[in-house]
């Protein structure tokens, strides 16, 4: 479902991204000249693994899930990408079909550029492909700090750091108490335990843990960080 218009929210998170913001305006101005925008419902097929590259995406509202799929046909869950955050460039340059399945995740707004564009961007904008360098760099040690995670935390540590991330993405003040913060992106314990690479029993019985130490809450509707200062020293305390 297409809309050519951001809405005033939409492209806030789209100017407010660390990476985007450091443009310079004229490339900026290039970039979104050339956007469109694109508008999914929740869980709606945003990208297949095997299609060929056509764009290049950034999410303005909602989350993208990026997943794989087992040999037993089982979905796995290897990131989400928040509001701000630009994806698919990989394909783009290499010129090879896209490594993994991508949706949405809630009501889910992306602004693209189509790939004979984002080249024609690149050629006028010596920048772009410096920029692009600092993007991927990033990606690369974000890469490595998640595979170092996994090898070297125990599974307490790495919840709280996905929770201090998630709450960092997309924490919502609480109306009733404004020293807690609800998680916006509502998870199911299956797919926060595949981010985590953990089964859901043991991530629910740290999430319990967690509860009963007054740091978290669990609700319906979603968690609720209660204390984020003891959760940030969580995942710290294991570094």
């Amino acid at each position: 479902m297409d809309d050519p218009i951001l809405t005033v929210q939409e492209r806030s998170a789209i100017n407010a991204g660390l990476w985007f913001s450091s443009l310079s305006p004229s490339l900026r101005h290039d970039i979104l000249r050339c956007a469109y925008v694109k508008r999914f419902k929740d869980d709606e097929l945003i990208a297949a693994r095997g299609d060929t590259p056509e764009e290049w995406m950034a999410c303005a509202k909602g989350a993208v899930r990026v997943s794989s799929t087992s040999v037993t046909g089982k979905q796995i869950i290897l990131t989400y990408i928040e509001p701000g955050i630009w994806f698919g460039d990989v394909s783009i340059f290499d010129g090879d079909a896209r490594t993994h399945d991508v949706y949405a995740h809630g009501e889910t707004t992306l602004l693209c550029l189509a790939r004979a564009d984002f080249h024609k961007v690149l050629s006028q904008h010596v920048e772009f492909y410096h920029a692009m360098l600092r993007l991927n760099a990033r990606r690369i040690r974000q890469l490595y700090g998640l595979v170092e995670d996994l090898n070297t935390l125990p599974l307490r540590a790495r919840l709280a750091k996905q929770l201090v991330h998630l709450v960092r993405s997309y924490g919502v003040a609480s109306l009733a108490d404004s020293s807690e913060t609800r998680i916006g992106l509502q998870l199911a314990q299956e797919e926060l335990a595949q981010l985590l690479g953990a089964s859901r029993q043991r991530v629910n019985q740290e999430l319990k843990s967690l509860e009963r130490e007054a740091i978290i809450r669990i609700e319906p509707a979603g968690l609720v960080v209660r204390d984020r200062q003891a959760l940030t020293q969580l995942g710290l305390a294991a570094d």
